[in-house]
């Protein structure tokens, strides 16, 4: 016999007070089979942030409503809003498949691993072939998100020895960074400390501006 946890004794009990038919209901239900549904759950959510209805149920705000009354911290849900949206967005296709076979569990990638692979298409490093091989190893062979995250480390950073001059860019402006960071701090010291003439901080502040305008 299966021992119930505490979460999911609250979620049953705020659930037996509340009108089936209504949406607050729906949202717990998903709640409760979140590990097997979050497809589900994070279309319930997407809706109940858009509409604000979390409002019309007591809670002033969306972090709280989903932390108080379905058990879930302000990281995962937005997460799960964020990889539910991806999905309606991006891959429609898919999320009308996964809405056809909702009973197969199996098939459904975690949305950590969509998470991944939302914030991979925002990658410039990838084209639409690397992002097409993420998305096979997300939705079909369904690897866990810590693979995926590791693939896409590794794709990154071939495509960067692969293009030497973006990456020898993208060293040149840290390097900008860094110095800046210096030279504003060391100007702040001699400024309080009195330590060097005028002429030199201003020279000091026109080589800050140019390095600022290198940067943009």
């Amino acid at each position: 016999m299966s021992v119930k946890t505490k979460s999911l004794e609250n979620l049953e009990q705020k659930m037996s007070g509340i009108d089936e038919n209504s949406i607050r209901y729906h949202v717990l239900k998903c709640a409760k089979e979140f590990k097997t549904s979050w497809i589900e759950l994070g279309r319930s959510l997407y809706s109940v942030y858009k509409d604000k209805l979390y409002k019309e149920w007591g809670y002033t705000e969306f972090e709280a409503y989903t932390a108080k009354e379905i058990g879930i911290r302000k990281q995962t849900a937005i997460k799960l809003l964020k990889s539910y949206y991806f999905l309606e967005k991006e891959e429609p296709v898919y999320l009308e498949k996964a809405g056809a076979a909702s009973d197969d569990v199996a098939a459904t990638p975690s949305f950590e691993a969509v998470n991944v692979l939302r914030l991979a298409k925002a990658k410039k490093a990838l084209d639409e072939h690397d992002y097409n091989n993420l998305k096979k190893e997300v939705f079909e062979k369904g690897k866990d998100a810590s693979l995926i995250k590791k693939n896409l480390g590794v794709i990154i950073r071939e495509r960067q020895e692969l293009e030497p001059e973006e990456a020898q860019e993208q060293k040149r402006v840290a390097g900008i960074k860094r110095l800046l960071g210096t030279l504003k701090a060391v100007k702040r010291e001699i400024e309080v400390l009195k330590l060097l003439p005028a002429s030199l901080i201003k020279e000091t502040e026109n080589l800050i501006k140019k390095l600022e305008e290198e940067l943009n």
